[in-house]
Parts: structure tokens; C-alpha cells; sequence
């Protein structure tokens, strides 16, 4: 099984007036192709600013960081912004779509900068929204469909270039309890299907469906359990 995310030594400092914060304090973390990882921690442990690193939102201070294969640590932010766009999904807790387009442009989003034309664009789209349930929904805005059906228009456009990775962030947050399940069985299919799933959450049920919990605390990784 490959290696897709290799991190040694990754520290995270942000200034604050005169002086320095240290969030993140030398991490180590390998995940293999096709795992299945829940980040947990308290505020102020550091896992939102270990998900930026790993989504390439942000670069470390010091330490490595090879994403498959590649030394992403030093990209430049054009650089960087092409290995997100390629190689890795985001889902946010709070969806993120445009809300003057449908659920098919929505998702067809990242194929633009990707530079695929119109006519591939559309169908990998409606590909997409007809694999996370919504192919009766894809002509919709987002606020002709439910907070469920938002994400899962969000989980198509995290799905549609084929990343390596999909990234999580609370994707669940702004949810019921029924409609979470429904998500979350949701990226249980998509791991299925073979991709690596990285979620960030501070619920415990949530957290329960993926096969690894790496807790942190204090900037460091304080246990990294495989629970399946």
C-alpha cells in the first residue's frame, strides 16, 4: 500500500504582536492510500491547522511535507493551488456553494480550473450527482435544497476531479443527527470506493467511522489508534 501523505517534523508558528504562538510543535504522520482517518482534538490542539497543512491551504514553518511523492512544504501559493485543485477534495462544515448557481455547476466548479471543456465538465458532473443521490436535484439552487442535500452537492464537487484525498472539516456540523448518518454513510461508500478519507470532527459518533483516530493535543499527536 503507497504512502499518500508523509509529514516529518511539521511545525506551525503564528506571530501575535510581539510574540510567537506555536500551534503545531514537530508531527510526524504517515497515512497510506485508501485509509480511512478521523483528526480529533480539543480547540487549540492544533488539528485545524494540521488540515490546512494537509490540504495545502497553508505551508508549514518547519518540517516536511510529501504528498504523493511530492515535496509540497516550499510551493508557492499558485503551486499549491494546483496540487488542491488535482489532488485533493474539500468538504466544509458550512458547504460553501455559490448560491446563484445550480447543484451541476456547483460541482463542475474545480473541472474549470482544471481546464476540462464544457461538454466533459457536464457530464462528470451529473455523474457525480447521481453517485451521492441527487440526480433529480441537479438543475437546484442551493436554497431550493435541504442543509443534507447542500452537502452532498459539496461531497460531488470535493469528488469530481478524482482526488487522492477527500478532506473533511466538520462536514457534519450544521446537520441533524438523521442527516448526518446519511453523510456520513455517504464517505463510508466513498472510502469503499477506494479513496482516503481525512475528517475533522470533535464527535465521538462521527469520528466512529473511520478505521483510524489520530487525537491531538497541545500541537502534538497525543495517541493514534486503528480501530478497525
Amino acid at each position: 500500500m503507497s504512502t499518500v501523505i508523509k509529514i516529518r517534523g511539521i511545525k506551525r508558528d503564528f506571530p501575535l504582536g510581539q510574540e510567537v504562538v506555536k500551534v503545531l510543535k514537530g508531527i510526524d504522520l504517515d497515512i497510506n492510500q485508501g485509509e480511512y482517518v478521523a483528526l480529533m482534538g480539543p480547540s487549540g490542539s492544533g488539528k485545524s491547522t494540521l488540515m490546512n497543512l494537509l490540504g495545502c491551504l497553508d505551508t508549514p514553518t518547519d518540517g516536511s511535507y510529501i504528498l504523493n511523492g511530492q515535496d509540497v512544504s516550499n510551493l508557492t501559493d499558485d503551486e499549491l493551488a494546483d496540487i488542491r485543485n488535482k489532488e485533493i477534495g474539500f468538504v466544509f462544515q458550512t458547504f460553501n456553494l455559490l448560491p446563484r448557481t445550480t447543484a451541476l455547476e456547483n460541482v463542475a466548479l474545480p473541472m474549470i480550473y482544471a481546464g476540462a471543456s464544457k461538454g466533459a465538465r457536464s457530464k462528470r458532473a451529473e455523474e457525480v450527482l447521481t453517485d451521492v443521490g441527487l440526480a433529480d436535484r441537479m438543475d437546484h439552487k442551493p436554497n431550493q435544497l435541504s442543509g443534507g442535500q447542500r452537502q452532498r452537492v459539496a461531497v460531488g464537487r470535493a469528488l469530481v476531479n478524482k482526488p487522492s484525498i477527500i478532506l473533511a472539516d466538520e462536514p457534519t456540523g450544521n446537520l441533524d443527527s438523521k442527516t448526518s448518518l446519511e453523510i456520513m454513510n455517504l464517505f463510508d461508500e466513498i472510502h469503499a470506493s477506494g479513496n482516503t478519507v481525512i475528517l475533522v470532527t470533535h464527535e465521538e459518533d462521527i469520528a466512529a467511522h473511520a478505521h483510524r483516530v489520530i487525537r491531538l493535543k497541545d500541537g502534538m499527536i497525543e495517541s493514534d489508534t486503528r480501530t478497525k
